[in-house]
């Protein structure tokens, strides 16, 4: 059987918008997403890379709510302008190339060059792989990462920042303080945890962006990382990373500030084929002609203390109806807990009490079933199995959020495709106190659109196939 590696990297990133064009206050911008995965009958795949890649994240992310919480420095949100349209790129998922990320596909430089960006929830840090000309005539190294690479001096529109600017200084994250003159350019260093960095410097730039009237236009002002030195397997798949994050320097802040204070997505199940698409729309979307009944509506939790990540509050947890006995602070940023939902991240992670309350109660369900070990997961299954026990059903699982609104996933988003007839309870475990993340595969098969003006979130089910 072969077998593919499902790795899921935390690449964070940046790219600062700023746009600046009247003409963009009556339009919106949608992005077709496309999830481009092996079919179904190779989905067998080692999920101990994914979840390891998963735990590196949980470590960053971890580090910089903490780092956040000395911090007293708050984020203010730009005000939002009003839009009718919508604007749409085409995005797929890295599941083809052996990571568990969605990719969007981003027209950066004038004349515009596609690139291959990871769309990630979690960061405010946006760059693409880069080769530049230096003034004495020699050319940097080219990344060993893939073929695509931005050539700066290629582009009209590309314009370094200066290291002595208060924007490098005060605003972008990861810049160094060396400034060896006042007009070089801000340079950047960010190492990872499992020994991936990124190095490069920041400028403004241009997107290309096709609106859903048909026209295209520019957005203007957006602060980009141009990677000139990168190294480790989380860059071997993509071009760089699109940042989603909740922050002054992250696309999201600045597509949503110029339409309508709005952005959604739809992720397709996470196995589906290569040619199934869905959309990452910014302004307002077409959220109503997804879904056919009212969405679920619950708080968008925009705290500083969590930035850039998006948190929601979960109020409990139910198994067929049973809430789960979890104590309440796990879900409370001020006595150390938190939800927040994050695209990088795979699979969902749980604090400790969550955890151990949530596997517990779905393995009591799964209890007539052959358990089969399956390293990193706790409890999985011979499920070939499953049609001689009939006293066997699949649990139901709910998270119940702020304001009624309830998340109830198909069973495959919490009991996963591990290899052939093999299924695992499909979530990790986090220290307490600790944050729970929502990863991607549980968010599959939904729409969700983050209203930043309004601080709401609204999802429901959907299939995710573009219309």
């Amino acid at each position: 059987m072969r077998q593919l590696q499902f790795l899921v990297f935390f690449l964070l990133y940046f790219l600062h918008p700023s746009l600046s064009s009247s003409s963009f206050q009556s339009q919106s911008l949608r992005y077709k997403l496309h999830r481009r995965i092996p079919h179904r009958r190779h989905h067998a795949f080692h999920l101990k890379p994914l979840y390891l890649s998963d735990l590196q994240r949980q470590h960053w992310i971890r580090s910089t709510i903490k780092r956040n919480l000395a911090n007293s420095d708050n984020y203010h949100p730009t005000c939002h302008q009003s839009t009718s349209e919508a604007f749409e790129m085409p995005i797929g998922s890295g599941a083809y190339t052996g990571i568990g990320q969605y990719f969007v596909r981003v027209r950066v430089g004038t004349p515009a060059k596609p690139f291959l960006l990871v769309a990630d929830t979690g960061s405010d840090l946006t760059w693409v792989k880069c080769r530049r000309h230096h003034s004495n005539g020699i050319k940097e190294k080219k990344d060993n990462g893939g073929a695509r690479v931005f050539k700066p001096e290629q582009s009209s529109s590309w314009s370094p920042i200066g290291c002595s600017t208060d924007l490098c200084k005060k605003t972008l994250p990861f810049a160094l303080a060396t400034c060896p003159a006042p007009d070089s350019p801000c340079v950047y260093d960010y190492g990872y945890s499992d020994g991936s960095r990124a190095k490069g410097i920041f400028a403004n730039e241009s997107a290309t962006i096709t609106l859903s009237s048909g026209n295209k236009t520019k957005l203007h002002g957006l602060v980009v990382g141009c990677t000139t030195n990168s190294s480790g397997l989380s860059f071997g798949s993509s071009d760089g990373v699109l940042g989603l994050g909740y922050s002054t320097t992250s696309f999201a802040s600045l597509a949503s500030s110029i339409f309508g204070g709005l952005f959604s997505y739809c992720l397709v199940d996470h196995l589906a084929p290569r040619n199934l698409s869905s959309l990452l729309t910014f302004g307002p979307t077409i959220f109503t002609s997804l879904v056919p009944s009212t969405p679920h509506i619950t708080p968008l939790i925009l705290d500083s203390r969590l930035s850039p990540f998006y948190s929601v509050s979960v109020k409990y947890i139910s198994v067929d109806n049973e809430t789960l006995d979890i104590p309440s602070k796990v879900w409370d940023i001020n006595s150390g807990g938190g939800t927040i939902l994050d695209s990088g991240t795979s699979l969902t992670v749980l604090a400790d009490p969550a955890y151990k309350a949530v596997v517990s109660a779905l393995s009591r369900k799964l209890s007539g079933l052959p358990l089969v070990q399956m390293d990193p997961f706790d409890y999985c299954y011979n499920w070939t199995s499953i049609k001689a026990k009939p006293e066997v059903h699949i649990p139901k699982l709910v998270l119940h959020f702020e304001g009624a609104a309830r998340l109830e996933p198909p069973s495959k988003s919490y009991i996963i495709d591990v290899a052939n007839g093999v299924k695992c309870i499909g979530f990790t475990s986090a220290p307490w106190p600790g944050t729970s993340t929502i990863g991607n595969i549980l968010q599959q098969e939904h729409v969700w659109e983050f209203d930043i003006r309004k601080k709401q979130l609204r999802f429901e089910h959907s299939k995710c196939q573009q219309h």
